[in-house]
């Protein structure tokens, strides 16, 4: 059986948990890409997670204009699109706030923490087959939580409750062992502070070294600067690229 082949119904394994999750109070809306957009998911899984790894780059969750709309880890729909080459339909949640729907790949708007991730990739190597042939990209936590608020407030995993957050730990903990035993990376660099302290608590014991980059997030000031400076001076310096 493939990498892939293993990682898909992990996967599904995943979504399906997750799913039957319930939340309070301020959460008024969870979106769940795996279920609408797992067409597209298993697609980049087939395509790019069918070897082993050097580095994997963790994230957070879903951005609403990125994994939100395409299935994939910091999807910004251009770079899914052109650098991936990865297209399709794409369905619904549930429910929708009224401001954050889901178009798929008609999403006019543009994720800029996913713009500035792939777009330094894309720099860097040029084509994705050459990025991961020896890297891959995955989100800790596949939902995204929307307040229900006037605008459709993003809230991120650490603004839910404790046991919210506990039982979210405890299913992705387990799914990003899994993958790292599969993928075998010699790094795992976290995409901010979050992910970072994910990796550093759920991979204890397992041969793969931990590091971070800044999140790319235009909410992080430092990353309106030169994100792609700093997050390439960083992988420098913790020794991922050379």
């Amino acid at each position: 059986m493939s990498i892939a082949e293993s990682l898909i119904p992990m996967t599904r394994d995943l979504s399906r948990d997750l799913g039957k999750m319930t939340f309070g109070a301020p959460v008024a809306y969870v979106y769940n890409p795996l279920e609408y957009a797992g067409n597209i998911h298993e697609e980049y899984l087939t395509r790019y997670a069918n070897n082993r790894k050097r580095v994997i780059f963790l994230g957070m969750n879903p951005g609403p204009f990125g994994m939100a709309q395409t299935g994939v880890p910091f999807g910004e729909i251009e770079a899914v699109r052109s650098f991936l080459g990865l297209f399709g339909l794409v369905g619904k949640p549930a429910r929708e706030h009224p401001k954050k729907p889901v178009d798929g790949f008609g999403c006019k708007r543009s994720e800029v923490s996913g713009h500035r991730l792939w777009g330094l990739f894309s720099r860097r190597f040029g084509m994705a087959e050459k990025f991961f042939e020896e890297h891959y990209v995955h989100n800790f936590c596949p939902l995204l939580f929307l307040e229900n608020t006037k605008l459709g407030k993003n809230l991120t995993p650490e603004q839910l409750s404790t046991a919210e957050l506990a039982q979210i730990n405890r299913l992705c903990d387990e799914f990003l062992r899994n993958l790292v035993e599969l993928l075998k990376p010699e790094f795992l660099v976290g995409v901010g502070g979050f992910a970072e302290k994910r990796a550093t608590e759920a991979l204890v014991g397992m041969p793969v070294r931990v590091c971070r980059v800044p999140h790319p997030s235009p909410a992080n000031p430092a990353a309106n600067k030169d994100w792609g400076g700093a997050a390439t001076a960083a992988l420098y310096e913790a020794g991922v690229w050379k």
